[in-house]
């Protein structure tokens, strides 16, 4: 086997036909300017080829499903591994997904709350114990007294199958209808063909009657028939299509409620099953926010204080005149000096009495005109589900508890705090033989996401909420929990946004990486990351036309003292970025923000000097995203664009009146189509189109700008639709 990576002739994108070898199982940097050439070389080259080999050694039926990289411009690479990219982008797009759910970490947790938690009712707190047919009876007699109801059989829920034996046998049994995903089935007359890899639930209805207390006897009778058929469980509809479960097993004896069986799918948030039902597993909802009802507390209802209502008249005035008289203040009186009682019977109702907050709730669900949803969109903002507070989850599932925590508990610490639970967790004999192993890998992960400096992320943060660098380390610790051995990493720039706390850990645990026998690929300029690597290779000598080229390759100290490097000579001292002798000062006007504790931060206080280049810095989870972007940021945005999301805690800010726009630069990614590129982003195109436009001949032939677009037809090529290229499906 070769001992080492061999690349010859690479003429990707402004390589200049280079040579390269890269020594297999060690710790490998490249590095040299933005723009040299170090991403074509790692990611457009090695990768990409190493990509491209794994996918074409699959079968023609398997590679129809997979994207597959273009060839790149090399000669040959040889001894190439199995190649893993982890680059700086957002991890998922999916809203649910989390940095529990992609580290797996979720999935212990789930089997490990099904397998040891111990239920509570989620309505008088007490533990839920099972119910005998008696006690299902006597509920269903007293709840449902004088309405029609059908007792069915819950005997397959979310399951794939097609099940033509199971309805040979119920018809067999002298069942007559079920409910199938929702729809009643004649069981004799119409055949179910079910699609065999969709999930299915199949009810069977074992009685349709009118409760009455003469009917005790056969209710009994078909309760303990629905119970044998559908292991314990048992579900009673109404005709108005209300619905409950009773289960043999599970219920509070005092409330009455029934929980379902406990199984992992009961706190995903993913599945029906257990997501929250009213926002969807969202954990947010977009709610009218009486902020944004209210134009200024200091005006008057009669002045206009409620935009939507403005000056009330007809039968609304006297509605608002006798809310007014019973809460204790007038049409007259300021918003912010009206008692909170009247606020709330105002916006929520009181007595016979909508309330402005909820008719504009209700109309918004209700109306199917747009130009109506847009104008009561203005009052709404992104609010945390009421039904779930956010946690995603059915109150069934959260009233399931370890060590007096709900599985939402554990989620929303942050990795040490995290790691100390699981390490002083309790459990009975019994409990500890079920929970061992699943503690012992939770804990596995944990240690890998505070190793690669994420100790400060709670296990529930978003993906999609997380910065380039943070997201890259996330896959990293990922990666280390599989354990492979001779693969190929490839990491784009790791250490991007970590304090040089940090950097120590991350590299010490890149280095774990290779010791257990894979080849580290790094592209990455921290001075730290660059003298800990095994092997360098230093690209240039300057960026786009002037780079390209192989300056310098070996170990760091040979870098440093390489005359035609300019890595080298700012990592010997040679050369030096200089500190301004002479700096800004601040001219008298501030934003200040008051009172901030969004997420960590203590009720501080931070005043930022205008027109000045300002730096936040900070250890990793200190505080400085929530203060600029979830507080600063989201505030400015709702005061200057009417955004709807809501910024975290704080008491106000001051020095508003300065500034008149507020712009969040992110690295969220900026095209929109294939066709996007930097010119027609930044706007540079447009007058490119308009001065072609007005040439002459163009004039003569009556062209305009979008005779020069790529994006529109009579401009783009047609044949390809403005791609530049066609793609020819070779699978067979």
């Amino acid at each position: 086997m070769l001992k080492e990576i061999r690349v010859k002739g690479a003429r990707v994108h402004n390589l200049k036909n280079i040579d390269v070898s890269i020594p297999r199982n060690k710790f490998v940097v490249i590095t040299g300017l933005s723009g040299s050439g170090k991403s074509s070389l790692a990611f457009d080259a090695i990768y990409a080829e190493g990509q491209r080999r794994y996918v074409e050694s699959l079968s023609a039926y398997a590679r129809q499903f997979l994207g597959i990289m273009d060839k790149p411009d090399v000669e040959y690479i040889e001894g190439l591994s199995p190649a893993i990219s982890i680059e700086q982008r957002k991890i998922a797009k999916n809203p649910r997904s989390t940095v529990a759910t992609v580290t797996e970490i979720y999935d212990y947790l789930r089997v490990l709350f099904a397998r040891v938690g111990k239920p509570f009712c989620y309505k008088c707190g007490k533990p839920i114990t099972s119910q005998t047919v008696d006690e299902i009876v006597d509920n269903i007699l007293k709840r449902w007294k004088d309405k029609r109801i059908m007792v069915l059989s819950p005997i397959v829920r979310g399951k794939k199958g097609t099940y033509k034996d199971l309805f040979e046998k119920l018809i067999k049994a002298g069942f007559v209808r079920a409910i199938i995903d929702g729809r009643m089935i004649e069981l004799e007359e119409e055949s179910p063909e079910l699609e065999k890899n969709k999930k299915h639930s199949i009810e069977i209805v074992v009685d349709r009657l009118k409760v009455r207390d003469e009917i005790r006897s056969r209710l009994s009778q078909s309760i303990e028939v629905s119970l044998e058929k559908a292991d314990g469980m048992i579900k009673i509809m109404d005709t108005e299509g209300n619905e409950k479960i009773y289960s043999e097993r599970l219920a509070c004896t005092e409330c009455g409620i029934s929980y379902p069986e406990i199984t992992p799918r009961l706190f995903s948030f993913n599945s029906p099953y257990g997501a929250c039902p009213l926002c969807g597993a969202l954990g947010i909802k977009m709610e009218i926010d009486p902020e944004l009802l209210i134009t200024d507390p200091s005006l008057s209802i009669s002045e206009g204080a409620l935009e939507p209502v403005s000056d009330p008249r007809g039968h609304l005035y006297y509605i608002v005149k006798h809310l007014a008289r019973r809460h204790g203040f007038t049409l007259q009186t300021p918003w912010e000096k009206i008692p909170e009682d009247g606020k709330q019977a105002l916006l929520y109702g009181d007595e016979g009495y909508e309330g402005i907050a909820t008719t504009l709730f209700r109309r918004y669900h209700e109306t199917e005109s747009d130009w109506m949803k847009y104008e009561i969109e203005k009052y709404m903002s992104i609010q945390p589900c009421p039904a779930c507070k956010g946690k995603r989850l059915r109150k069934e599932a959260l009233s399931i508890l370890i060590n007096g925590r709900n599985i939402a508990d554990v989620v929303a610490m942050n990795i040490e705090k995290a790691i100390e639970f699981f390490e002083n967790i309790k459990f009975n004999k019994t409990e500890w033989l079920i929970a061992k192993e699943l503690v012992k890998e939770i804990k596995k992960r944990l240690r890998f996401l505070l190793d690669v400096g994420l100790r400060y992320l709670t296990l529930d943060r978003p993906t999609e909420s997380l910065a380039g660098g943070e997201a890259q380390r996330v896959h990293l610790a990922t990666q280390i929990g599989s354990g492979l051995m001779g693969i190929l990493y490839v990491l784009d720039e790791p250490s991007i946004g970590l304090h040089p706390r940090d950097i120590k850990r991350l590299v010490k645990t890149l280095k774990g990486l290779r010791d257990i026998g894979n080849t580290i690929l790094v592209v990455e300029h921290d001075e730290e990351t660059i003298r800990s690597a095994d092997y360098v290779i230093d690209l240039g000598p300057g960026a786009g036309n002037d780079g390209g080229y192989v300056v310098v390759t070996g170990p760091p100290e040979k870098i440093v003292n390489y005359e035609g490097s300019i890595t080298g000579a700012y990592l010997s001292g040679r050369k030096k970025i200089k500190i301004p002798e002479k700096r800004r000062k601040p001219k008298g006007r501030f934003l200040t923000i008051r009172g901030a504790e969004g997420n960590n931060l203590k009720n501080i206080d931070v005043k930022i000097p205008l027109g000045l280049f300002v730096c936040i810095t900070g250890v990793s989870g200190s505080g400085k995203s929530t203060l600029l972007l979830d507080i600063l940021y989201r505030a400015l945005a709702r005061m200057y664009y009417g955004s709807r999301l809501v910024p975290l805690k704080h008491k106000g800010i001051e020095g508003t009146e300065y500034i008149d726009k507020v712009i969040n630069i992110d690295q969220s990614p900026i095209g929109r189509t294939p066709r996007s590129n930097p010119g027609t982003y930044t706007g540079v195109y447009t007058p490119i189109r308009e001065f072609y436009s007005s040439l002459p001949e163009a004039r003569i032939r009556g062209y305009k700008p979008g005779r020069f677009s790529f994006n529109v037809r009579g401009g783009r090529c047609e044949k390809c639709e403005g791609q530049g290229v066609i793609k020819v499906e070779m699978h067979f």
